[in-house]
């Protein structure tokens, strides 16, 4: 089978990249970072151009791991936001029609759509109220791949992933944790600790990768990635310090982050029904983590 992977040097995108090598896939990959590796195309930051992959090959699977994924900068740049999450998706989909219909698309969209959700756990169909400009962009890219699949047919299905990590992530909590306990003895938080996210290790959320593209109808169709496993900010604050041995003390200044929900856990039967199930709690996950980043020392 042959894979592109757009973004194949983020933190998703070169798991994927990983991931599908070891499992015999003809894997190809886009970067805005220039490399020398075989079968690797460089997109440009600027105008960015997808045609070239698509014109040269026939794909049966492109995964978008490419784009922003910061809340706060959505805030600050919020044109550069939507390029990265809007603008790049609807090129990539013009591609695939022009150069490569039969291609299963898979975007990666974020539970940032939800915003605070009246009721948990969340389902796909819980309405969408984003915080954030990052959210709003991210549920535009999901309305591009249901009007592409609706109106020129093409297999789209959007992730909405909620608060992955793992090895190669160098930013979001647990890397604002490290970076913060290396240097002081009391580490300060945003919020109240009393906020709660729904923790997904990163090889679960490739096996999801890999389930959806075995199962998913691709009918614009949207999946929650997450573990259904509600824990609190303060929590999981708590097993990072553990895991890693630190004698420090976590406090948190009870101010809110802007874009920042308060509680998530996701709902997770329609991959429960692929037949997924979490295999890393965030003990596990966090010690693997915390591996990687005691080498990277």
């Amino acid at each position: 089978m042959k894979i592109l992977i757009i973004g194949s040097k983020g933190f998703i995108g070169s798991h994927c990249v990983d991931y599908f090598k070891n499992k015999a896939f003809d894997v190809y990959r886009a970067d805005v970072n220039q490399s020398l590796e075989k079968n690797t195309y460089k997109i440009e930051r600027q105008n960015s151009d997808f045609s070239q992959p698509f014109k040269d090959h026939q794909f049966d699977v492109c995964i978008n791991a490419s784009g922003s994924a910061h809340v706060g900068f959505s805030f600050e740049n919020p044109s550069q936001d939507f390029e990265l999450n809007v603008v790049n998706v609807q090129k990539i989909l013009v591609a695939i029609r022009d150069y490569n219909e039969n291609c299963k698309f898979i975007n990666f969209s974020s539970a940032a759509v939800y915003g605070n959700p009246q009721v948990l756990p969340i389902v796909e169909n819980s309405i969408c109220k984003p915080l954030s400009p990052y959210g709003f962009h991210k549920l535009q890219s999901e309305l591009l791949l249901t009007e592409y699949h609706k109106f020129f047919g093409l297999n789209t299905c959007s992730l909405r992933v909620f608060s992955a990590y793992g090895p190669r992530l160098k930013k979001q909590l647990f890397w604002d944790l490290y970076q913060k306990a290396l240097h002081n003895n009391v580490v300060s938080l945003f919020g109240t600790g009393k906020e709660t996210r729904d923790f997904i290790y990163i090889d679960d959320l490739l096996t999801i990768i890999d389930l959806v593209i075995e199962n998913s109808p691709f009918h614009g169709t949207i999946y929650n990635v997450a573990s259904n496993l509600e824990t609190t900010i303060n929590e999981a604050a708590q097993i990072f310090i553990k895991e890693f041995s630190l004698e420090k003390k976590v406090t948190f200044n009870g101010e809110a982050k802007i874009g920042d929900p308060n509680n998530w856990v996701a709902d997770m039967k329609k991959l429960n029904n692929y037949g997924f199930q979490p295999q890393f709690n965030l003990s596990l996950g966090l010690k693997k983590y915390i591996e990687w980043l005691k080498k990277s020392e």
